[in-house]
């Protein structure tokens, strides 16, 4: 259930109806949106037990949530979540771009592509340091050799990096190099690691399963927020299904569902869905059109001799046709792309 606490109660309300939950067995999280504050809380009381804390001073009213999920959903929020990273936002009325290789494999490969993706006009670098392969003779990653290139390119060109993370391990690591972890598909229902994430103050990017339904994705998001961390995005990347054309089968329906589910911002890889970048162009632009908040997409600076997923990797021009075509797309779903 959440409490929606009166516009006008004060910081001393608050805090007394909190406690109050608390002594309850209330699990409880502060949501301080721009028109409400509403504390949402997560126990086995109904709101029949609760009639005493509906008098207390600064309470307005006491809603139920009946989804699983809680925290995460448009009844604990009707107000969009945006996260500010950096200047960048993502969520809101902005079109977000993320690009970068899948790996980062050497210092040079890494700084030129954080370059082109600037000129390009991107927001946010991408670029593994941890890469969990399918074999185990793949290319695994420069760990944190890999996270103190993405620093580097961070501080050279000014833009955010995003980097996944695969174990608590490189979770500690990366919280020193990064501005936002991504908990990769293969991760979404490992809830040791969700939690540990919802320990943490950064933007987490919570990629959808190959096979999870929107119902498993969003539970996995409030894994995240019930431990405390709000910043989450989620993004859908393809999932499994008997279309073997391409690498995975892109659920656009899933966007302005999520939206309409939950209050948290939600992005579009094209890049591991299709497996193919002569598709990502054209995915791209329904992604946008479907209500996406932004895009990850991969792009190396010589996808022939990208040490993973080269075949879906754009070229540098190829992020430039992209973000030339969203310029003409997005202002007609009433969105903005901003200057970096």
């Amino acid at each position: 259930m959440v409490v929606v606490m009166d516009v006008k109660s004060t910081l001393e309300q608050i805090d007394i109806v909190n406690a109050r939950l608390g002594q309850l067995g209330f699990k409880t999280q502060l949501i301080q949106g721009v028109k409400r504050i509403v504390i949402g809380a997560v126990g086995d009381r109904t709101v029949d037990d609760l009639r005493d804390l509906q008098q207390m001073p600064g309470v307005e009213k006491i809603v139920p949530i009946m989804k699983p999920y809680k925290l995460v959903s448009r009844e604990a929020q009707n107000e969009n979540t945006v996260i500010e990273i950096r200047g960048v936002s993502i969520g809101g009325n902005s079109v977000t771009v993320i690009a970068g290789p899948c790996a980062v494999e050497n210092r040079q490969q890494l700084l030129t592509a954080a370059h082109q993706v600037k000129e390009a006009g991107g927001h946010i670098i991408r670029g593994g340091a941890f890469k969990p392969r399918t074999s185990p003779y793949s290319f695994q990653g420069l760990e944190e050799e890999g996270l103190i290139i993405l620093r580097e390119a961070s501080l050279e060109t000014g833009l955010p990096v995003v980097t996944e993370i695969i174990d608590e391990r490189s979770l500690e690591l990366a919280l020193d190099y990064v501005d936002i972890i991504q908990i990769g598909a293969r991760n979404m229902q490992n809830f040791r690691l969700l939690k540990a994430v919802g320990h943490t103050d950064k933007p987490i990017l919570l990629k959808r399963g190959m096979s999870a339904t929107i119902e498993e994705w969003l539970m996995a998001a409030e894994y995240v927020m019930s431990g405390g961390n709000g910043k989450i995005i989620l993004c859908e990347r393809g999932i499994r299904t008997f279309e073997t054309s391409t690498r995975n089968t892109l659920d656009l329906s899933a966007v302005p569902m999520v939206k309409r589910l939950s209050h948290l911002p939600v992005i579009v890889d094209p890049s591991h869905a299709t497996g193919d970048r002569g598709l990502v162009l054209p995915m791209s632009l329904a992604a946008i059109a479907s209500g996406a908040d932004g895009l990850i997409l991969e792009m190396h600076p010589n996808p022939s001799q990208a040490l993973s997923d080269g075949p879906q990797s754009l070229t540098p021009e190829g992020l430039e046709e992209v973000m030339n075509h969203l310029q003409r797309i997005v202002p007609a779903v009433d969105r903005t792309i901003p200057v970096n």
